[in-house]
């Protein structure tokens, strides 16, 4: 009985020790294809562009859009009705203050004014003769009031005809650019009808309106840029000359007013520009690319290059956190979480995860300008 209870277990534990090893020997088996197929199906690496950050100095601007108006400029009008003889201008021109722009017809008012000069000369000379009697005591004080009034009459009645005669000359009020004008010789014009516009350019004035939350910070005399849709790249620098000290109660914001030097009269009355008022010393910040940067409901991410641990192993690329600050154009600031001199992925990082292997192309570069054109927003 003995021998048969001994065999029996005998081949049990064999039994077990043999599907025991046969399940380890599949394990082992199916771990070594496995990690056989993930290594054949693992990611490539993937191409991005880096760069290096680095520190950069940035002038705190406050930034706005404004208008354009001209220090001067005024519809050039008639005081006076009457037929145009003759226009003593062209179109577009520049004019100087007191220059005729329109002679009016006044040849009526020139025969009256002559025919007051002679009655005022002739007033002259009786108040005149009266003073003479007068001191010889040949007349009374009254002949001589009398002569000395209808003097100054007369005199009056001249200057007002003649001034009246003034009238009949438009001139140009002040220097400045004409516009376009519709009158012509031979034309009637009434009272107060506009003839042309006269507008000085140089410099100029814009107004913009800013929150009232940086009202602190704006005073007279800051510097201000300028920049137009009409002239890419160019800048017109002024100052801050007036500040409102109204605050409009519907939109909290304020106006204020600035004069651009326009020595080349590029700058038009009317026209829309953008504003930036130069404010406080300027700062050192971390500048990067704004396309580096990885918008997340968690926080804001770049990815750092990190070199291979050992010789073989590429470039690795690491998620980092950071704290960002203000924007200029295509640029943002960094104040926490980089440091000057690592280099960061700034195209490509969509494809990127911790520990992803990486290959370097610069040879296209993200947009960085801190002062970009309107073709590159």
């Amino acid at each position: 009985m003995k021998k048969p209870m001994g065999l029996r277990l005998f081949i049990v534990l064999g039994a077990m020790a043999l599907l025991l090893g046969g399940v380890v020997t599949w394990n082992l088996i199916k771990a070594h294809f496995i990690s056989k197929f993930m290594a054949k199906n693992a990611l490539r690496p993937q191409t991005v562009s880096t760069a290096v950050v680095r520190y950069s100095s940035w002038q705190p601007e406050i930034r706005a859009v404004g208008s354009l108006r001209a220090v001067h400029g005024v519809e050039v009008t008639t005081q006076v009705a009457g037929l145009v003889r003759e226009v003593k201008f062209k179109s577009g021109t520049d004019a100087r203050a007191g220059q005729a722009l329109v002679q009016l017809n006044a040849d009526p008012q020139i025969a009256t004014l002559r025919s007051l000069t002679a009655e005022a000369h002739l007033a002259k000379l009786t108040y005149q003769r009266d003073v003479i009697q007068y001191r010889a005591r040949v007349i009374g004080k009254a002949v001589l009031d009398a002569a000395t009034a209808n003097w100054k009459s007369a005199e009056a009645q001249k200057a007002s005809e003649a001034a009246l005669v003034a009238e009949k000359t438009v001139r140009a009020p002040f220097n400045g650019r004409l516009g376009i004008t519709t009158v012509n010789p031979g034309q009637y014009l009434d009272a107060g009808a506009p003839i042309v516009t006269l507008q000085s350019l140089d410099p100029i004035y814009v107004d913009f309106r800013l929150p009232q939350d940086v009202l602190s910070r704006v005073k007279v005399g800051q510097v201000v840029h300028v920049t137009a849709d009409g002239f890419p790249g160019s800048v017109f620098t002024g100052r801050v000359t007036s500040i409102n000290p109204l605050v409009d109660p519907s939109t909290r914001n304020f106006e204020a007013e600035a004069t651009i030097a326009n020595p080349r009269r590029e700058l038009k009355p009317g026209m829309f520009v953008r504003t930036a008022v130069e404010s406080g010393a300027p700062r050192r910040y971390l500048t990067l690319p704004q396309t580096a940067i990885s918008y997340n409901p968690y926080g804001d991410t770049v990815f750092v290059v990190r070199a291979g641990a050992k010789p073989p192993d590429g470039p690795t690329a690491e998620e980092v956190f950071v704290t960002l600050g203000p924007t200029r154009g295509d640029q943002i600031a960094v104040v926490k979480g980089l440091s000057a001199g690592e280099r960061i992925v700034t195209s490509g990082q969509m494809k990127l995860k911790n520990g992803t292997h990486i290959v370097i192309n610069n040879s296209v570069q993200p947009l960085n300008n801190p002062n970009p054109t309107p073709q590159e927003n």
